[in-house]
């Protein structure tokens, strides 16, 4: 009986150890910043490692800077599962919330821009380029001129457009099942994408290059077989793991040239990769 009490004891305080250190090593953040120019409330939530925060404010360190934008219906707040590897890495991850109740519904026209989106486009450069503004007073000692774009569906075509417009402000791109802007095939910077296979969501034609492009360009793709809908935090518990367990070895991975790392790789094959090592 005695060593069972103890064994238990052991368990609960390794779960507690778990739990205070998920809690608290990464702080997390809402801002209300109000644009008067535009008339509009733009919200960002921030997460942070601590420690790593800690560095940057004593002037030891600069923050890299992620910045996360939603898809269509989805919150901000929804991808936290993406937010704390970025944190887990040390960076300031950035998520921004585009959509207000007040703006009309996203729209499909045929034979418009992007399928009738540019101004949806537009309107998340314009809230990255305020946030970002708004966040440089409140952590000055981060990275804001060399960016990581995140984005799942139409936050992922968000995360395109901008580097289509600021190029030289963009150093990675994560999108997970961006559909309509085409990728950047200029291999000025390193692109990972996370592909579903959804008989309802497609790509638009000539988004996703093919493999020669891809090699040449150093952009990551992933075939997951997962839904569409499944990537944010309202997905599969089994969807999120995986995603955050390739998401956190591309990050680890850094260092390695583009064109140097396979570029079609089945999740399963990644996972196994990023395990033997």
């Amino acid at each position: 009986m005695k060593r069972q009490i103890i064994f238990v004891s052991s368990f609960v305080a390794v779960a507690l150890a778990l739990f205070v250190a998920n809690k608290f090593a990464i702080r997390h953040e809402t801002f209300s910043f109000y644009d008067a120019t535009r008339g509009r409330t733009v919200e960002v939530q921030i997460a942070v490692r601590r420690d790593k925060e800690m560095q940057a404010g004593a002037g030891l360190s600069t923050l890299p800077v992620a910045v996360l934008n939603h898809g269509n219906t989805v919150r901000f707040t929804e991808y936290s599962f993406l937010s704390n590897v970025f944190a887990a890495r040390g960076y300031l991850a950035v998520s921004v919330q585009h959509d207000l109740p007040t703006d009309a519904p996203l729209v499909t026209k045929i034979g418009e821009p992007y399928v009738g989106r540019l101004p949806v486009y537009q309107r998340g450069v314009a809230n990255i380029a305020f946030a970002l503004e708004e966040m440089k007073a409140i952590q000055p000692n981060a990275d804001y001129q060399h960016l990581t774009m995140v984005g799942h569906s139409n936050g992922g075509d968000i995360s395109m457009y901008f580097a289509k417009l600021h190029p030289d402000q963009v150093k990675k791109i994560v999108t997970l099942d961006n559909l309509r802007v085409p990728f950047m095939t200029d291999g000025k910077f390193k692109i990972l994408s996370f592909r579903s296979e959804d008989p309802v969501f497609k790509a638009d034609a000539g988004v996703v290059p093919d493999d020669e492009v891809c090699s040449k360009a150093g952009i990551t793709v992933v075939k997951t077989g997962y839904q569409h809908v499944d990537m944010s935090d309202r997905g599969p518990d089994t969807v999120k793991t995986r995603i955050r367990t390739l998401l956190d070895k591309y990050l680890g991975d850094d260092d390695v040239a583009p064109g140097t790392i396979p570029r079609k790789l089945s999740t399963d094959a990644l996972v196994a990769h990023n395990t033997a090592r």
